[in-house]
């Protein structure tokens, strides 16, 4: 999820009483809960090399035992800094250091369990295994997500300023925000169930993956993606409806099987294809300037499409 999802995630868990466990309690949970990210750095390197190291390494097993700890000395010695020079704020609650290291695991987890949600990808279980995993219930930037933590938040603190219950708001709205992400789950369930049997009703083929894709602001609609070991197909699914698939069922690979086989090695070591959930390659151009285009099935909207597309030059090699 984007960064203003998983601060205001763990500025709802503070609200729910975990901040007046210890000094330092906010902070720690809105940082912990943005730390896994620091492999954005991944991006300074340009091209698609960024899709092989984003949410990896710094999402994994080792990483949530590790980044929590460190955050928790950062913060134990960043009281100790301002104690030592006056510069301590008097109303702070003192710091307990073991609900301060709790509260980092915590905000910590909730990075990779929020970023599991969406359909991008993530390898929980990196450096032991390079298996993605997909949650696709949310879009990557939900606006009614948004909503929700903003509301418990804000109702929260406005309520703590006039000495009322404010705990409760930040309950309801995390109460809320478990029935949204379940409702979404189980829209996500349904559509690619449906158009597993869709798929073998039109084009007479069995699909070996079908994926739900959220979409931006509509949750109750999904795009369609399905395939199978040869072909591949799109739609739309809306819980007010029902699916309605594409027309065609288009191959993987266009073009002959040693074009296909072609396409296959000249991809091998591609950090979008490690990343690819759903690779797609067609051979585009004529001559000298024909061009290998690979790409993946989920993210072809031209907005984002050339972000995760690469192009291979063949020239003849193809034919």
């Amino acid at each position: 999820m984007d960064n203003l999802t998983h601060s205001l995630v763990g500025a709802l868990i503070g609200q729910t009483g975990l901040k007046r466990k210890t000094g330092l309690a906010m902070p720690t949970l809105i940082i912990a809960a943005n730390i896994p990210d620091i492999d954005a750095v991944a991006t300074l390197l340009g091209g698609q090399q960024h899709l092989a190291l984003r949410r990896g390494l710094t999402h994994g097993p080792i990483a949530m035992l590790v980044l929590p700890l460190l955050l928790w000395g950062i913060m134990l010695a960043f009281d100790r800094w301002q104690t030592q020079r006056g510069k301590r704020p008097e109303k702070r609650l003192p710091v307990h250091k073991g609900w301060l290291l709790a509260l980092a695991y915590i905000g910590c987890l909730s990075h990779p369990l929020f970023d599991w949600f969406n359909s991008y990808g993530i390898r929980l279980l990196e450096p032991f295994s390079s298996q993605w995993f997909y949650g696709d219930t949310l879009f990557i930037i939900d606006i009614w997500l948004w909503a929700a933590l903003i509301a418990g938040v804000w109702i929260s603190q406005r309520r703590e300023l006039h000495g009322k219950n404010w705990r409760m708001p930040a309950l309801v709205s995390f109460t809320a925000i478990c029935a949204y992400i379940l409702a979404n789950g189980l829209i996500t369930d349904r559509a690619e169930q449906l158009t597993a049997e869709a798929v073998r009703q039109k084009h007479d083929l069995v699909p070996a993956l079908v994926v739900a894709n959220p979409v931006p602001v509509q949750f109750w609609k999904r795009e369609m993606l399905w395939r199978d070991d040869r072909y591949y197909g799109q739609g739309s699914y809306s819980a007010f409806d029902d699916v309605r698939l594409d027309d065609s069922a288009r191959p993987h690979y266009m073009g002959v099987e040693d074009k296909r086989a072609f396409a296959a090695n000249v991809v091998e070591q591609s950090p979008l294809l490690f990343w690819s959930r759903m690779p797609v390659a067609q051979i585009v151009g004529e001559g000298d300037k024909k061009t290998l285009k690979v790409s993946d099935q989920r993210f072809v909207d031209p907005m984002v499409g050339d972000r995760f597309s690469v192009f291979f030059p063949i020239g003849d090699e193809g034919k």
